[in-house]
């Protein structure tokens, strides 16, 4: 039996890839999922694209907001519209191999799992190949996950039937890394697909490229999520920039 699959899918602007994003989705050799896009309120034709596959395949459905709330608003206001089993991310302008959510399942499955990721591959604004593999341990353990967020958003899959639906504060950054530490707080450990499902955009203008907000949001994970006190958040802090700067980059494979 196929179980559908809610894919959750924030937007704001982002015209340039949403129809590469969507058409992903649409060449996925597993067929059971809808595709739930919350739109942001663009000021480009970001759910204009949205609304042209959404009439023509009722599988993708756009919701619009009014105001722009943030990537994290936006993301929760998709989860409560999931009906699937599973939940799945990804964001608007990456990519998923075409046997991602297939081989996804079949190793939940097989491993009598209820959450997983995979490795993936990264490309450029242009859609260029970096030849980048980011890869992860196997298995994860909480505490690796603790001082580094080695999940990438675009692969991470759980079962709803076991966790609920896993929302979070709206204003909290790094909402995704805080995800699967809730996760891994319950089930300890998770085992990644080993093998690339996906391809992530670097962009100039993410979050990510900014190290200064990497940093001041990776910080407010031990602040306000975990609850540490300042002293103790910067020391922790001090140990995910080892593992950020030391450790890391031993999963990064040239390919």
């Amino acid at each position: 039996m196929n179980e559908l699959v809610s894919i959750i899918v924030p937007t704001y602007n982002t015209e340039k890839f949403i129809k590469s994003t969507i058409e992903s989705v649409q060449n996925q050799t597993y067929a059971n999922w809808e595709m739930i896009l919350v739109d942001d309120a663009s000021t480009d034709n970001t759910a204009l694209i949205i609304e042209g596959f959404a009439v023509q395949d009722s599988r993708v459905k756009l919701f619009k907001l009014s105001e722009n709330r943030g990537n994290g608003f936006a993301r929760n206001a998709a989860l409560d519209k999931a009906t699937g089993k599973y939940i799945a991310y990804l964001d608007a302008d990456d990519l998923w191999f075409p046997t991602k959510l297939e081989k996804q399942i079949q190793f939940l499955k097989a491993n009598n799992l209820h959450f997983t990721f995979s490795y993936y591959d990264s490309i450029d604004e242009e859609g260029n190949n970096l030849n980048r593999r980011v890869e992860s341990p196997n298995p994860l353990t909480y505490k690796e996950l603790f001082f580094c967020n080695y999940v990438g958003n675009l692969t991470a899959i759980y079962d709803v039937d076991y966790f609920g639906k896993i929302i979070l504060e709206t204003s909290q950054k790094r909402q995704d890394w805080r995800i699967w530490l809730t996760i891994l707080k319950e089930i300890k450990i998770a085992k990644p697909v080993p093998e690339p499902l996906a391809f992530y955009r670097i962009r100039k203008d993410s979050v990510s490229s900014s190290k200064f907000k990497l940093i001041k949001h990776n910080f407010g994970v031990y602040r306000e999520f975990h609850g540490y006190n300042l002293v103790f958040s910067i020391l922790l802090m001090m140990r995910f920039l080892f593992t950020q700067l030391i450790i890391k980059p031993n999963y990064i494979k040239k390919i």
